[in-house]
């Protein structure tokens, strides 16, 4: 995978995550369920430059839901977690 922006595709900003972020400088992303910690970590790179110390990466299957007699599936998809070396920081909603 080539581009950064297909491989990260938003933020998980939770009240988990903000915690996390605060108390041990990690932050969550939701990313391409295909991408491999490598491409995780330089994508996070490029895209905020910020230096990444680790990644840890969680697949999650897709729930069965139904609507009436109707049954559904959500999707899967892939979180990751990284950890930026100490003094790096990335600010996404400061003061909300």
């Amino acid at each position: 995978m080539d581009d950064a922006y297909k491989i990260i595709k938003r933020p998980l900003i939770t009240e988990k995550s903000t915690i996390v972020k605060e108390m041990h400088n990690q932050l969550a992303f939701e990313v391409d369920r295909r991408a491999n910690k490598i491409e995780i970590k330089k994508a996070v790179e490029r895209i905020f430059k910020v230096q990444v110390e680790d990644v840890r990466t969680m697949n999650y299957q897709g729930k069965r839901k139904r609507l009436g007699r109707t049954e559904g599936r959500r999707r899967h998809w892939k979180k990751a977690v990284v950890t930026l070396k100490p003094g790096q920081k990335i600010e996404f909603f400061e003061g909300v």
